[in-house]
């Protein structure tokens, strides 16, 4: 296993489950989505890669992301951190990370699929602590991993790569925190904040 999920998905659903109703509404760092929308999007990702680890390739994998908040059920703050904790206990079988699995419609090997699961832990995780004004820290090997990840759609020329997946990279110091760099190199601001 490159590397356990479980710290960042954890996480994440700690923050998921601190989300108070008025906020629903809310902008995010991501210009698409309001805050529920951002919340139902990581529900259906969590139900989409933990599909992936086991190569399940039925609804739950071949749908293409989530993300309206009309459609959040009464239980989305213990379901979604609870379908998070399972989609990490999947990642944690070294298999999930073999062969070639299915995750939002796109077929990719599995050591890719577990690397997009954990940046978007990591950076929805940012995204929602921000947008609620909730402290965020990401343990260091989670934090290592998505940047390698991000890096390689970073460069001149991955612009194209880039499309659907993240914004035009936003220059970030390169003395900033790790988390800021990546945080930019996913399109967004750092310094973010609802306003």
């Amino acid at each position: 296993m490159p590397v356990d999920p479980e710290p960042a998905a954890r996480r994440l659903g700690g923050l998921v489950s601190s989300v108070p109703d008025g906020l629903l509404d809310a902008p995010t760092p991501c210009p698409a989505y309001t805050l529920g929308d951002l919340v139902e999007h990581v529900g259906g990702l969590s139900l989409a890669f933990a599909g992936a680890a086991v190569k399940d390739t039925g609804d739950a994998t071949s749908q293409a992301p989530s993300g309206d908040a009309s459609r959040l059920s009464d239980d989305w703050r213990t379901r979604i951190p609870r379908d998070l904790a399972a989609l990490a206990d999947a990642w944690r079988d070294p298999d999930a990370w073999t062969g070639m699995t299915k995750a939002g419609g796109v077929e990719l090997p599995g050591e890719v699929a577990g690397l997009v699961a954990l940046d978007e832990l990591v950076i929805h995780g940012w995204d929602i602590a921000r947008a609620t004004g909730q402290p965020y820290d990401c343990d260091a090997a989670s934090l290592e991993a998505v940047h390698g990840f991000v890096s390689q759609f970073s460069g001149p020329g991955q612009e194209e790569a880039r499309a659907g997946l993240f914004g035009p990279v936003v220059d970030v110091p390169e003395d900033a925190p790790l988390l800021d760099r990546v945080i930019g190199l996913t399109g967004r601001d750092p310094g973010w904040s609802p306003g």
